[in-house]
């Protein structure tokens, strides 16, 4: 279960195979050159215990310098190789599950908490690194290595290889699938648990002043405790889990060595085998469960790894409702943008926002709607940004339907302004490059004096360098509307949507500020929707629509 998940959300990384197959003989040569050091240090032990010649011990003793030597380096290089795959494939991953997110947002990850997608984007990704790392490698080295070990042991004595074999099968096939059996039902509450208490976090601090203020923040507490408490239960019972199979490991590991040395004593009695290969066979035994050790953890690590792969395949696999047509239409640089008869609900059951809407914008021409709060009006800003598709009626571009037409050019050519504007914990230049990446410090400036933010700025320490904290907590609210409103000024674009662009702005501020906002857009001949519930100066803008009821009413022209 989860494991044809793991197999697909894994592949989007596009592991390097020829690095994987790099690492893995490195990893087997490491192995076999440990299982080769304690083997020739065996019979050089013995040897040497026989007091022959120095020079009949040269042999060996360049075996354990060039095993010792060899040990090191190539696990090294295995750890080199393996880790530098892991994290190209990482880089790869977290890039492939973000661009298949970006299409669900906003509208279609709306029943999974803000934390549990974190959790999803971080964790559940950065735990697949365990794949190459923890499960592949292992796995395929301890085949390799044990085979190679079981080999050298069976040409030696038949019977020693046999007993190696056994023991060397029930340490890395029986073993690591009883405790994996133990462990599975705790590691697949696991991902889930953490995801929980990610969330109830995030919300927590997200919503912290309006807790503490309410008096919620103590039982705010015990609930993340409690979430906390059951997640260190889980982690306990893997925890056990993963000491039993240590445990049994080491024991097998004296159980099969035994079992050698038990074969192997009536062998050197009889004359079947020289003295000197029982130390080497007893070293080889207990050196070769280095292959096999790392597989009971890698079968814990297996069935993290399906849960976690699970988790980002539910979100990942979900078909964004908004799509882009196989073969989409190229337009120019567009001058009128139409809503046809639009009705819209968020869900079947939801009542309707819209119901025949028509509204046309164009290019220079400055458009005010209003109406009461929750009749709609946000919803129309997100049509026209095609976060959503209507019902009914359409939506057109120079005659265009949106659903012809490419997302990203649609949002090329309109620019947005939300009163709750995001400001990412950057520099106040990075902030407002994201309009224009291109952007030079004098047109920074040119767009920030039509805000009237220029005075601000310049009274800062570091000016433009100035770091924004995180969701803009060191700034206040009407500052950060003004750097949004000279983020979206950058942006080359036909239309500007201004949805309540001076919410956060005292009154002597924002009448100015909304003037020469509107001057400049109407300079440069840009589509102005400026939608606000505050009283407007006629001869600010051309028409003054109105939102009720779904509808909108017919334009009153300014005179």
């Amino acid at each position: 279960m989860g494991t044809r998940e793991l197999v697909r959300v894994a592949s989007l990384g596009d592991p390097p195979v020829r690095w994987l197959l790099a690492a893995i003989l490195l990893g087997v040569l490491a192995v076999g050159a440990g299982v080769g050091l304690m083997a020739t240090s065996g019979y050089l032990i013995s040897r040497a215990a026989l007091q022959p010649p120095v020079m009949a011990l040269s042999v060996a003793i360049v075996g354990v310098r060039f095993f010792g030597i060899a040990r090191g380096a190539l696990r090294y290089l295995e750890r080199l190789v393996s880790h530098d795959a892991t994290l190209r494939s990482l880089v790869r991953l977290r890039v492939a599950v973000y661009r298949r997110l970006e299409p669900l947002v906003p509208g279609d990850v709306g029943d999974v908490r803000v934390g549990d997608l974190l959790e999803r984007f971080v964790a559940d990704v950065d735990s697949l690194q365990s794949v190459i790392l923890r499960i592949l490698n292992p796995f395929a080295v301890a085949v390799g290595a044990a085979l190679l070990a079981v080999l050298v042991a069976a040409l030696t004595l038949p019977s020693a290889g046999g007993a190696l074999c056994t023991g060397l099968l029930l340490a890395g096939v029986a073993l690591p699938l009883l405790t994996g059996r133990l462990g599975r039902r705790a590691a697949a509450r696991e991902a889930p648990a953490r995801a929980r208490v990610t969330a109830d976090l995030v919300d927590a601090l997200r919503c912290a002043p309006e807790l503490v203020a309410y008096g919620h923040g103590e039982r705010t507490a015990l609930s993340i405790d409690a979430g906390t408490a059951v997640l260190a239960r889980i982690r306990r019972r893997t925890a056990l889990v993963a000491a039993l199979g240590e445990g049994s490991l080491t024991a097998l590991t004296l159980l099969t060595t035994v079992a050698v040395v038990a074969t192997a004593a009536p062998a050197v009695a009889d004359g079947r085998l020289a003295g000197t290969s029982l130390a080497m066979l007893t070293l080889l035994a207990l050196a070769s469960f280095e292959a096999v050790r790392p597989l009971p953890a890698a079968i814990e690590q297996l069935d993290l790894c399906r849960g976690a792969a699970s988790r980002i395949a539910e979100i990942t696999d979900r078909e964004p409702r908004i799509c882009d047509p196989v073969s989409p239409i190229e337009l120019g640089r567009v001058s009128t943008i139409a809503l046809n008869a639009v009705d819209f609900r968020y869900g079947p059951t939801a009542p309707p926002v819209l119901k025949g809407a028509c509204l046309t914008l164009r290019t220079g021409r400055i458009t005010a709607l209003t109406g009461a709060s929750g009749t709609g009006k946000s919803t129309i800003a997100h049509l026209l940004l095609r976060f959503h598709d209507p019902d009914a009626g359409s939506i057109t571009f120079d005659g265009t339907d949106a659903r012809l037409l490419h997302q990203h050019s649609i949002r090329s050519w309109i620019g947005s302004a939300g009163q709750d504007a995001h400001l990412f914990p950057t520099s106040i230049r990075e902030n407002l490059r994201i309009g224009q990446p291109a952007a030079t410090d004098p047109q920074l400036h040119d767009a920030l004096a039509r805000v009237h933010a220029d005075e601000w700025i310049a009274s800062l320490p570091s000016g433009l360098n100035t770091i924004v904290a995180e969701n803009g907590a060191n700034i206040s609210g009407g500052q950060r509307q003004r750097l949004a409103l000279a983020r979206v000024l950058l942006a080359d674009v036909a239309l500007l949507i201004l949805d309540e662009p001076t919410a956060h702005l005292d009154r002597e501020t924002a009448a100015p500020l909304l003037h020469d906002l509107l001057a400049a857009a109407r300079a440069e001949g840009l589509g102005v929707l400026l939608i606000t519930h505050d009283r407007l100066d006629p001869s600010s803008v051309d028409e003054v629509l109105t939102l009720r009821n779904g509808r909108i009413e017919p334009a009153t022209v300014a005179t």
